[in-house]
């Protein structure tokens, strides 16, 4: 009996909503020193996710205002 192995292709769309869903964080940082004096250090942070899905990260994290109630 033969195995069969298939292989799920993603279409890029699919990929692009996972992503979108889910999020992606990159967080980079690089310093530059010559004899022990820095001369520059470059910090970067990119997000990539849908505005819904940085929202409910934010509000998880505390990054936004609470809601104010309607009197």
């Amino acid at each position: 009996m033969a195995v069969e192995k298939t292989i799920a292709a993603s279409s890029l769309a699919e990929v692009v909503d996972r992503i979108l869903d889910k999020g992606i964080v990159i967080d980079a940082w690089a310093r530059v020193a010559l004899v022990g004096i820095e001369i520059l250090a470059i910090e970067a942070r990119i997000v990539i996710a849908s505005v819904d899905t940085y929202l409910k990260y934010a509000e998880a994290v505390g990054l936004t205002a609470p809601a104010m109630a309607a009197a």
